[in-house]
């Protein structure tokens, strides 16, 4: 009895330190699961904002403020506040022009890949045709294809079929190389979809295109919208392929305001209202789908 004693004794000795460390590791994550985490991630979420606040206050200030002075002379004089540039930016027909050029660019390149992603998705998904494995193999490979690769053939394509430097050329370049991934992303979340559901709707009477649209398209409502956030971000922010493919009478706003820092180097008053606008909107259609695309992502990490 006194050695059965002895060794529960030692026993409980030897774990009592254990649940005391796990004690103290749990207060301790517990605590930093609360007040002090929330303040790290606002002052990180600070720290990356300050780029942007800095974009906005020098877009208020005059040239002579800015050449003079940093953004952050703003809370010491605000009266250097002004609306100014944003007035010179609006007579400002290449800006102007760039931002409707964009904006062409932008929403059918989006609302294309958008829509033949997801039939093309549904299809790989759940329509048997010959060779089904195989063609989508093709797309997942075609996902490893860098676009400075093709920029070369593409011209000469383009070229031979009279829509190089045109609207429509860099919405073809866009559409086609954004198909790859919609298509990989909408089949692998279509996939997922319980097959009962739809064997019941095809009971209903249902066809394949009442399926799509009835069914699998309101289910895949925030995988649609993460892409299509995706693309618009994509598509709006690219240089690259508009400054080789797009018309240089109207140049998307990326390519508008390099050629404006090119030519005219000072004007900061223009391009700072430029730049702010030009991110602004992508932001705001962002904000704008936010709780589609936090879906979206949640339920890919579940699935």
């Amino acid at each position: 009895m006194t050695t059965a004693s002895a060794t529960t004794a030692s026993t409980t000795a030897g774990t009592a330190p254990v649940k005391a460390e796990r004690s103290l590791g749990a207060r301790i994550a517990a605590r930093a699961g609360g007040g002090a985490m929330r303040v790290f991630l606002v002052l990180v979420g600070l720290f990356w904002l300050m780029p942007t606040v800095g974009l906005l206050l020098s877009s208020l200030r005059g040239a002579d403020d800015i050449a003079s002075s940093g953004w952050w002379k703003i809370f010491t004089a605000p009266s250097q506040l002004t609306l100014d540039n944003y007035s010179r930016l609006l007579d400002n027909s290449t800006i102007t022009h760039s931002l409707l050029s964009t904006v062409m660019i932008t929403v059918p390149a989006t609302v294309l890949v958008v829509v033949i992603g997801s039939l093309a998705g549904y299809a790989f998904a759940w329509m048997d045709f010959p060779g089904r494995d195989w063609w989508f193999l093709v797309v997942v490979a075609l996902l490893v294809v860098p676009v400075q690769v093709a920029l070369v053939p593409v011209s000469k394509l383009f070229g031979a079929v009279g829509i190089f430097e045109t609207t429509f050329g860099v919405v073809v370049f866009h559409t086609a190389f954004g198909l790859p991934f919609a298509i990989f992303l909408l089949r692998n979340f279509f996939a997922e979809i319980p097959r009962e559901l739809l064997e019941a709707a095809r009971l209903d009477g249902a066809g394949e295109i009442r399926l799509f649209t009835r069914v699998v398209m309101p289910l895949g409502g925030p995988a649609i919208a993460s892409l299509g956030i995706f693309q618009f971000l994509w598509v709006w922010n690219d240089m690259l392929v508009a400054l080789i493919f797009a018309d240089s009478g109207s140049p998307p706003i990326t390519v508008a305001l390099q050629q404006q820092v090119r030519q005219f180097g000072n004007n900061i008053d223009v391009l700072a209202p430029g730049a702010f606008v030009s991110m602004v909107i992508p932001l705001a259609v962002f904000f704008a789908f936010q709780r589609q695309f936090v879906s979206g992502v949640m339920a890919g990490a579940v699935k």
